[in-house]
């Protein structure tokens, strides 16, 4: 008789689960810890998040999969396979260097501790179970598990207006996308009879209720499509990530990324593979729209202007969803190989945008208003965060030094060109060369003669130390740009086979 009790795999959920077991250490522990002590809660969440990636270790075979239907198992709700740890890695390591960026914005600007922290591992734990989801319930319950605690995370500052104003927009947008998306899979599951999405991609649908199949993959595609911030779902971004505190605003233009691309490949290319003439030129026109509003959008930011650095970085974010847009595009006219592109890539937008968000948040500690003309000079008194930042700077532009950069957007660019995607190609040389000029721009401003300025008064030159826990995240961030850049292949390899 077979039995009707779903077995766990224990070592395949770990990540996610220690992620979220460290949650709720933390939430309690605050109840306890007195208020001076507040900065232990920090270091545990960073120890959690180390322990997560180092439970990485022993999936790397990528044969892992649990909560199997009985008597098979080949529809699985949760598999450990070679896209979702390289994806958890991405998710968790981006946490990680959050959480030490984080550690003195809670007691600088006095945020609740607690609760700042068990918001942010929270959604670090819906993240790192996304890319491992293998059915349309479960990939719906992480992406609200990773997006729920972030509208919070947002709207931490309290009585802060930009904070207030950025929540309420993300919230409402975020809101409306997921209910669109809802919509569809609910499409989906009437036409297919089935939630798995290996059943999906070899259910009979019947000829009439096809039309039905059709609109469902188009809607459940604008749920992931916002969380990439692709246009013309993008408009949250720039004031979301200007009200947010930096190192969520940093985690957002990472991991959010990471969430939104996850589950786009995941139904494109595993579940709706029979549907990609629907969503390949789909995809491709957003690729297109996205990375050019983005640079187009980031030309216009004016360098005196509040906060304009963070909002350059708002728009660049855009940009590189175009980018990454591309070899999922590319798939439905060649093969699942081309997602590989997409996962190099953003591996290296993951390190250099936290590092440069780093960077931004250590300007801020004396230049709250974090404007472009608040960096010029940088190197007279800061000479290795504006390296640091000019490297991070450059690595997004793809130039040397940031040789990793430059590939990246090579294996990019040969999936269109593979796939038959001339235009978009095209489409992405002109974008790329438009991005040189204010990433450029901004690396010139790190070096020019500074200002003069009156001497430091005393609580400048206390903001002027920088605190360690910010120097380990933007060193690390560097380290990892150079060893890619040094070594290409760390991550490039991934782009030269299948990851399913």
């Amino acid at each position: 008789m077979t039995s009707l009790v779903q077995s766990v795999d224990w070592l395949a959920i770990a990540p996610p689960t220690i992620v979220a077991a460290t949650a709720l250490i933390v939430l309690v522990g605050d109840l306890f810890v007195p208020e001076h002590r507040k900065p232990l809660l920090g270091w545990t969440t960073v120890a959690g998040l180390a322990a997560a990636i180092l439970m990485l270790v022993p999936l790397r075979s990528g044969h892992h999969a649990t909560f199997c239907l009985t008597g098979s198992n080949s529809a699985c709700s949760y598999t450990a396979d070679h896209f979702a740890l390289v994806i958890q890695l991405l998710v968790i390591g981006g946490a990680l260097l959050t959480a030490l960026l984080s550690i003195h914005e809670t007691g600088r600007d006095k945020l609740p501790a607690g609760e700042y922290w068990f918001l942010l591992l929270s959604s670090a734990s819906g993240a790192a179970l996304l890319p491992a989801s293998r059915d349309l319930a479960t990939l719906v319950v992480a992406l609200e598990v990773a997006s729920l605690p972030a509208f919070a995370l947002v709207g931490i500052r309290r009585g802060n207006r930009l904070s207030a104003e950025a929540a309420l927009k993300f919230f409402l947008s975020s809101v409306t996308a997921t209910a669109v998306m809802l919509l569809g899979v609910s499409f989906v599951y009437a036409a297919t009879g089935t939630l798995h999405l290996t059943r999906i991609a070899t259910a009979q649908v019947d000829p009439q209720l096809n039309t039905l199949a059709e609109a469902g993959v188009v809607l459940t595609l604008v749920g992931f499509a916002f969380k990439t911030a692709a246009a013309p779902f993008h408009f949250w971004v720039p004031d979301t990530y200007v009200g947010a505190p930096l190192p969520i605003a940093a985690y957002l233009s990472v991991i959010g990324k990471a969430v939104g691309f996850s589950g786009l490949i995941l139904v494109t290319v595993i579940a709706f593979p029979d549907y990609a003439d629907a969503w390949g030129p789909a995809v491709a026109a957003l690729a297109a729209l996205t990375m050019t509003v983005g640079n187009v959008a980031a030309l216009r930011q004016s360098a005196s202007r509040a906060h304009s650095a963070v909002r350059l970085l708002a728009w660049s974010s855009v940009a590189q969803a175009g980018y990454l847009l591309v070899p999922i595009a590319a798939a439905a006219y060649t093969s699942n190989d081309e997602i590989g592109s997409t996962v190099a890539y953003a591996l290296m937008y993951a390190v250099v945008n936290l590092g440069a968000f780093g960077v931004a948040a250590l300007v801020a500690r004396t230049r709250p208003g974090n404007r472009l003309t608040d960096y010029r000079g940088l190197h007279a008194t800061r000479p290795t965060a504006a390296l640091a930042m000019a490297f991070f700077l450059l690595c997004l532009a793809g130039l040397p030094p940031g040789l990793i950069g430059l590939f990246a957007k090579v294996v990019v660019f040969q999936s269109a060109v593979d796939a038959g995607l001339g235009w978009l190609a095209v489409v992405m040389a002109v974008n790329v060369v438009i991005a040189l000029y204010y990433y450029l721009k901004w690396t010139a401003i790190l070096f020019r003669a500074p200002e003069q300025q009156p001497a430091a008064a005393p609580a400048e030159s206390t903001a002027l130390r920088t605190p360690a826990p910010l120097t380990v995240a933007v060193t690390l961030a560097a380290a990892a740009g150079i060893a890619l850049s040094g070594a290409p292949q760390l991550a490039l390899r991934f782009a030269s086979g299948s990851l399913f």
